[in-house]
């Protein structure tokens, strides 16, 4: 299902772990930032980023295909071109619940496939400004 309102937004904010495909780890971007906020939140977040070494104290893993934990939420910073590739991992997985793209990230046929395997995504919205706005 899409989530539209603030009670499936919330739901889906409590969401966690959270896998971050495209995290950054340089400061001042927001695929940086805002995961970053999600972590000093009490989330766990977990980068995907196959160019970085280390994200948070973490060493990042290449691909969602590769996370070896539990993951609640995917969270997307990467062109909306590559979107469609990245949910491809998602449906081959038993374990996320929900596919957020940020701001400026959108896939209506990737967003179609996610809804029709009974996973819930949220597009074109940035999660830290969700989250300060709905949880506080």
């Amino acid at each position: 299902m899409s989530a539209q309102s603030d009670a499936e937004l919330r739901e889906i904010i409590g969401l966690n772990p959270i896998a971050v495909v495209g995290c950054s780890r340089t400061p001042g971007k927001a695929a940086h930032d805002v995961p970053r906020y999600m972590h000093e939140n009490g989330y766990d977040v977990i980068p995907v980023n196959p160019h970085a070494e280390e994200i948070f104290g973490r060493r990042p893993y290449d691909s969602v295909a590769n996370v070896e934990t539990e993951i609640g939420m995917l969270n997307v910073f990467r062109p909306s071109e590559e979107v469609e590739r990245i949910v491809d991992q998602v449906l081959a997985r038993d374990d996320v619940d929900a596919v957020w793209t940020q701001r400026g990230i959108r896939d209506d046929d990737a967003a179609r496939r996610v809804e029709d395997s009974g996973r819930t995504m949220v597009q074109d919205r940035c999660l830290k400004v969700q989250h300060r706005r709905l949880v506080g």
